[in-house]
């Protein structure tokens, strides 16, 4: 299928690995020049000579913490009228509420509500004048079924969602759409950090862990970023202008009910 995307521009946030890196290289496959954005350059510079290898995209490089102020003037510095606006930021660590302050839950509503909504603030009139935009958010399986020992990411990731569903039936007349991504287990670093803690409570290694963690999905297998960044890339063709507001449950069937 042509996703009708070829030409387009896309900032793709915390792209270096796992996730991001999956929506970037899929929408780069697409034809679309794409900003990548992450902390460490080394990373970065990898992922983004990977990218044009396979691809031919253009790829524009920016280095910064996307959930800084800072960060994000360097990168719509860089893509300053993209077409396309892949939200993403590493989560907050797993614990125990009782030993969170205010200041973890400042860092946590920074990174996973507050600098999506600064994105799409700065990008979203931009698109309604020209008539097309794709906004996807990547947060979490947790908003769907919240997981106990990751309370941060949990309500800093619903509030991104409850603000999203508002504004996506407001600018989708304009051909501009804003969905989310919910992640379940995906072979990323991310599931291998938080397997630690549960690893050491079981009694086990991280690699017996998430072997059985991987089992007990109805999948029987953890996802592959490729098959993220592919729903991603639907989720920002052309074909996908009725689709808004929606919250998309990838995780290989874990999500137990109904609806």
């Amino acid at each position: 299928m042509d996703l009708g995307l070829s030409g387009r521009r896309a900032l793709v946030c915390a792209s270096s690995k796992g996730l991001g890196k999956g929506c970037a290289l899929a929408l780069a496959r697409e034809g679309v020049a794409v900003t990548i954005t992450a902390r460490t350059a080394e990373t970065l510079e990898r992922t983004a000579a990977e990218i044009r290898r396979e691809t031919g995209a253009a790829v524009t490089l920016v280095v910064g913490d996307i959930a800084t102020e800072a960060g994000r003037v360097a990168a719509l510095a860089a893509c300053p009228e993209p077409d396309i606006l892949v939200n993403n930021a590493g989560g907050p660590p797993p614990g125990d509420f009782r030993d969170w302050d205010r200041d973890a839950w400042i860092r946590a509503l920074d990174a996973n509500m507050l600098a999506p909504i600064a994105l799409i603030k700065a990008t979203v009139d931009g698109m309604i004048g020209r008539k097309f935009g794709r906004i996807v958010n990547i947060t979490s399986a947790a908003v769907k079924a919240p997981i106990e020992h990751l309370g941060l990411s949990n309500g800093a990731r619903s509030g991104l969602t409850g603000f999203v569903a508002g504004l996506a039936r407001k600018t989708v007349r304009h051909n501009v759409t804003i969905n989310n991504l919910l992640p379940g287990p995906f072979d990323t670093d991310r599931i291998r950090s938080n397997a630690e803690a549960g690893a050491a409570k079981a009694g086990t290694s991280v690699e017996a862990f998430l072997e059985a963690r991987a089992r007990d999905n109805p999948a029987g297998r953890f996802g592959q970023p490729d098959e993220f960044g592919a729903a991603c890339a639907f989720l920002c063709s052309r074909q996908a202008g009725f689709i808004t507001g929606q919250n998309l449950l990838m995780d290989g069937g874990a999500y137990p009910g109904t609806f």
